[in-house]
């Protein structure tokens, strides 16, 4: 249990707009989407750079595109009360990116700008690397998400070797016209600088990207999340971001630039700080997390249908 102060509560998002009822595509394949690098939330705060903390120089304008594979559709979902849902969950980073600095070097078009195809990620003192975090707390989310009955979807499952890059990653969710993206993180801020923070979409419309559509769901799903990952984690928002109140709002992300769908970040703590780094090496907290992760989902997605009714 984190000894952070009492979180505050959220604001409520906005309403957002009604979207047609999707039929379930349980066999479709989806190609694998893009994320984003470790320390996303401290790349604004401190470092600046690639797509959430950049590795390393542009030295891939020759190297090769990452080699797209289907994703396996796994077990079929429950019923329950998110049946008929498709959820995407972006677990950040690979933890193979490391043998693969020339391919995920590589720019991308991310409809304002370029950004490194990926980046390795953060880690604690220690060595735990972010990537073996949000794999694990994903794998978590969606045997959760899967009991209430959603269709969940990864973007990799530890089965690529690197990425998928951040353009890929959205696109994934994109196809599969996910009703909500989630891509997990942890961030790398300097020792000190406690807590978690949603990032959601800013208003982008240049090139490829155009997030108009999804700005006010995104924001919606954003506060929901905070609020149910705030209680299951007994954690607070960040102390160094926007504030305090746990919310961030971007437009440099190609995973969240390009999604045509609901998506936020979820940076779950600070992997620099020994304290929160307690937390995210526990087994016990990375459940919770899970946990957090699929109430703030479901009740995005429940309220949703609840509109329609």
């Amino acid at each position: 249990m984190s000894n952070s102060p009492t979180p505050q509560p959220f604001p409520s998002g906005p309403n957002r707009p009604p979207r047609s009822r999707r039929l379930l595509t349980v066999a479709a394949v989806a190609v694998p989407v893009l994320l984003l690098a470790g320390g996303i939330g401290y790349g604004v705060a401190g470092r600046g750079g690639g797509d959430g903390g950049g590795t390393g120089a542009d030295d891939a304008k020759a190297a090769p595109a990452p080699v797209r594979t289907p994703a396996s559709p796994g077990p079929s979902p429950s019923a329950g009360p998110l049946s008929g849902k498709v959820v995407v969950l972006d677990p950040g980073h690979n933890t193979k990116n490391r043998l693969h600095t020339a391919d995920i070097n590589r720019q991308v078009d991310v409809g304002n700008g370029r950004k490194e195809c990926d980046t390795t990620g953060t880690e604690t003192n220690a060595g735990y690397p972010e990537a073996e975090f949000t794999l694990d707390v994903v794998r978590r989310a969606r045997k959760l998400l899967r009991a209430q009955g959603a269709e969940v979807r990864l973007t990799h499952d530890g089965d690529r070797e690197f990425g998928p890059c951040v353009d890929e990653r959205a696109e994934i969710g994109n196809e599969a016209e996910a009703d909500a993206a989630v891509s997990v993180h942890a961030d790398g801020a300097p020792a000190g600088a406690r807590g978690f923070h949603v990032i959601m979409p800013g208003a982008v419309h240049a090139g490829k990207a155009d997030t108009r559509a999804i700005t006010a769901p995104s924001h919606d799903l954003g506060t929901r999340l905070a609020a149910s990952f705030a209680k299951a984690t007994d954690t607070s928002p960040a102390t160094y971001i926007n504030g305090g109140t746990g919310l961030d709002t971007r437009s440099d992300l190609g995973g969240l630039n390009l999604s045509r769908v609901p998506k936020v970040f979820l940076e779950c703590g600070n992997m620099r700080d020994a304290r929160d780094a307690g937390l995210l090496t526990s087994a016990k907290w990375r459940e919770r997390a899970a946990r957090g992760i699929a109430a703030g989902v479901a009740a995005y997605l429940t309220e949703d249908a609840g509109e329609k009714s």
